[in-house]
C-alpha cells in the first residue's frame, strides 16, 4: 500500500508541475508568483492588487490554460486506452497508434470536418462521434484480421494495424488534397497540432473522455482476469465477450475523442503504460489510473518542448512524441524477444 501511495503522490506531483510549467512558459513568460496571484483573484471574496499586464489574463485564461487542459485530457485518454488495449489483447505492443485505431479515428474526424468545419460547441460535439465510428470499425477489422484461432500473435497484430492504418491515412490524405477551404487546417492537426483553441474543444471533449476513462478504470479487475486467457476467464465467471466489447468501445471512444481535437499523436499509449508497469507493477486496477496521470504529464511535457524547441515557431506535438516513441518502440520490441511479458 505504501508503494502505491507513493506512486499516486509522485504522479500527481509531476502532473501539477508539468501543468504549471505548461501555462508559465512560452513566448511570454509568466512568473510563478504572478500565476498564483492570477488564480487567487478568481476566488470569491479575494481582493488583491492586479499589477500585471492585461495581456497576461488573455494569454493565461484564453490560450494557455485551455490548451493545457486539452493536452492533459488527450494524454490521459491515449495512455488509458493504450493500457486497455494491451490488457485486452494481452499484447505489449498494442497501442492506438500502432494498431491503426488512431488513423481510423482520424479518418472519421476528417469526414465530419469536410462536411462542416466545427465553429461552435454543438459542431464540436459531433466530431468525436464520427471519429468513434472510424476507430471502432478500424479496431474490429484489425482484430478480425490478426486473430489466429484463439491467439493474437504480436507480428500479425502489428502488421494488420500498419496495413489498415496506412489505408485509413491514405484515404484521409486523399480527402484533404481534394478539399478546399477550412479542411486544409487539418494538415497541422494530422501531425498532432490542434487547429481549434479556447474552452469549447475542452468542453466538447470532456464528457466523452470522462465516460470512456471511467469505464476503463472500473474494468481493472476484468483486465486482470483476462490475462489468464479467455477460457480460464470464462471459467472464473467473467462474461468475456461482453467485457471485451465494452472495453473495445470505451478505449475506442477515448482514442477517438483525443484524435478529434488534438490530432493523430503516436506512442503515448505505448510508452506510458509500459513505464507504469515497470515502475509500479502490472495490476490493472492501478495501472490504468496511474497511466491516466502519467499520460497527461507526458503529453504536457511533449507539448512544452514542441513550443520551446524552435520558439517562436511551434512544432506539432506529434513530432516530439514520434521522436521519443520510435526508439522506445524498438526497445520494447527487442525486450519482447528476450522475455515473456505476460
Amino acid at each position: 500500500m505504501a508503494k502505491l501511495s507513493r506512486a499516486y503522490l509522485t504522479n500527481l506531483t509531476l502532473l501539477i508541475l508539468a501543468l504549471a510549467l505548461s501555462i508559465a512558459l512560452g513566448a511570454v513568460f509568466i512568473p510563478p508568483e504572478t500565476l498564483a496571484r492570477m488564480f487567487i483573484t478568481h476566488l470569491p471574496g479575494v481582493d488583491i492588487n492586479t499589477n500585471w499586464p492585461d495581456t497576461f489574463n488573455v494569454i493565461l485564461f484564453r490560450i494557455r490554460l485551455p490548451n493545457a487542459a486539452l493536452i492533459a485530457l488527450t494524454g490521459a485518454a491515449l495512455a488509458s486506452s493504450g493500457a486497455a488495449y494491451q490488457g485486452l489483447f494481452r499484447n505489449p505492443l498494442a497501442d492506438p497508434y500502432l494498431i491503426g485505431v488512431a488513423s481510423g479515428a482520424g479518418l472519421g474526424a476528417v469526414i465530419a470536418m469536410s462536411l462542416r468545419w466545427p465553429t461552435d460547441l454543438l459542431g464540436m460535439f459531433s466530431i468525436p462521434v464520427a471519429a468513434f465510428v472510424g476507430a471502432t470499425i478500424t479496431v474490429s477489422v484489425v482484430y478480425s484480421i490478426a486473430r489466429t484461432g484463439k491467439t493474437l500473435p504480436t507480428t500479425t497484430l502489428i502488421l494488420a494495424g500498419v496495413a489498415v492504418g496506412a489505408f485509413a491515412s491514405a484515404l484521409t490524405s486523399f480527402m484533404m488534397l481534394r478539399s478546399e477551404g477550412e479542411i486544409r487546417r487539418a494538415i497541422s492537426w494530422l501531425l498532432g497540432g490542434s487547429p481549434m483553441s479556447g474552452w469549447n474543444p475542452v468542453l466538447a471533449a470532456l464528457p466523452y473522455i470522462v465516460i470512456g476513462i471511467g469505464i476503463l478504470i472500473s474494468s481493472g479487475h476484468a483486465l486482470n482476469v483476462l490475462q489468464f486467457g479467455d477460457d480460464q476467464a470464462q471459467q472464473l465467471g467473467l462474461p468475456v465477450n461482453r467485457i471485451k466489447a465494452i472495453l473495445i468501445l470505451a478505449a475506442s471512444l477515448t482514442t477517438a475523442t483525443a484524435v478529434s481535437f488534438s490530432g493523430v499523436i503516436g506512442f503515448v499509449g505505448l510508452i506510458v503504460p509500459h513505464l507504469v508497469r515497470i515502475l509500479w507493477g502490472p495490476d490493472y486496477r492501478h495501472l490504468v489510473p496511474l497511466s491516466i496521470l502519467g499520460g497527461a504529464t507526458t503529453l504536457l511535457v511533449a507539448d512544452l518542448l514542441a513550443r520551446l524547441v524552435l520558439a517562436p515557431q511551434e512544432l506539432p506535438v506529434g513530432i516530439i512524441t514520434a521522436l521519443v516513441g520510435a526508439p522506445f518502440f524498438l526497445w520494447v520490441l527487442k525486450r519482447a524477444k528476450q522475455q515473456a511479458f505476460w
